[in-house]
């Protein structure tokens, strides 16, 4: 891959394990992020990465996409160019890789996985805020446990990335998992799906799609969507 034809499309969630992968790996390829808003709505993300590759110029041949399935945002999408996507439903899922296996949904049932960004305006306690903010706080509470109530454990994803571990880190994890009344705890991950991604390690977690592709759910899953997605 050469630096000047080729293109990372990253999502500001998980801006800072991209920028962590490229140092690692010692690339330095240009990075197009895309606004967290985005990431609420698949809609949203949708329209803007239809936008997005639409405009990309003639000068680049391939796409390296931090996004994966992330509820459908790519269905549909006729890509201009060669694009390499990682095969998961979702950026928690891809921080949950240790290795080279090919797990779509890495998640557990009933576990809500906190990160480095789900910090302040992007936490749980932000989350209910908002809803309550809309709906007055009796009835935003209930919108929220419902949102919540099939969760029972939270756990701080360990990457290596960030400090999972520093003292304010851990406290606001603390208190958004209390507001859904969850035990705390740490899981394993790693930055291994992003470090494949920069270094061309494409043959078990990714798809490569040539030009000319409509994407759909199925070159994601194609014995069945997973199915488990973040709330929030």
């Amino acid at each position: 891959m050469d630096k000047n034809d080729t293109l990372i499309l990253c999502c500001a969630s998980v801006r800072r394990h991209l920028d962590a992968a490229q140092k690692k790996m010692g690339t330095d390829f240009p990075v197009r992020e895309l606004d967290w808003e985005n990431h609420k709505e698949p809609a949203v993300m949708h329209e803007t990465l239809r936008r997005t590759m639409a405009a990309l110029p003639p000068s680049v041949t391939t796409v390296l996409s931090c996004v994966g399935s992330c509820g459908g945002v790519w269905e549909g999408v006729t890509l201009p160019c060669r694009t390499v996507m990682p095969r998961v439903d979702d950026c928690v899922t891809m921080l949950l890789q240790t290795d080279d296996t090919l797990r779509p949904d890495a998640k557990q049932e009933g576990h809500i996985y906190f990160r480095d960004c789900d910090r302040g305006e992007h936490s749980v306690a932000a989350f209910k805020d908002e809803i309550c903010r809309r709906y007055g706080m009796e009835i935003g509470t209930s919108i929220f446990g419902g949102f919540m109530e099939g969760y029972h454990h939270a756990d701080m994803i360990d990457t290596g990335v960030y400090d999972c571990y520093a003292e304010d880190f851990v406290a606001e994890m603390q208190r958004c998992a209390d507001l859904i009344r969850c035990d705390l705890d740490y899981v394993t991950g790693s930055n291994r799906v992003l470090e494949n991604l920069v270094a061309g390690r494409w043959e078990t977690q990714f798809l490569v799609l040539e030009t000319g592709h409509t994407v759909k759910e199925a070159d994601f899953f194609p014995e069945g969507e997973p199915g488990r997605r973040l709330l929030y």
